[in-house]
């Protein structure tokens, strides 16, 4: 996945709700939930491969859960 960003405006409301969630989630920042977000929706259907960044990144989560 390229690490070049661009910006992308959406309601307070949404950002609100985003914010709550992206705590509930574990997720450091709201860009960081919203990619994650964005990708699980706009992934091609039967594609199973995983950047070795997000795989990292989701070995990192897992383990502050205590799955590993």
């Amino acid at each position: 996945m390229s690490r070049t960003k661009k910006n992308i405006s959406v309601s307070s409301k949404l950002f609100e709700l985003l914010m709550k969630k992206k705590k509930e989630n574990n997720f450091r920042s709201v860009d960081e939930y919203v990619e994650h977000i964005l990708f699980q929706v706009l992934q091609p259907s039967g594609s199973e491969e995983i950047d070795p960044e997000e795989e990292k990144a989701i070995k990192e989560r897992l383990e502050k859960l205590g799955y590993l």
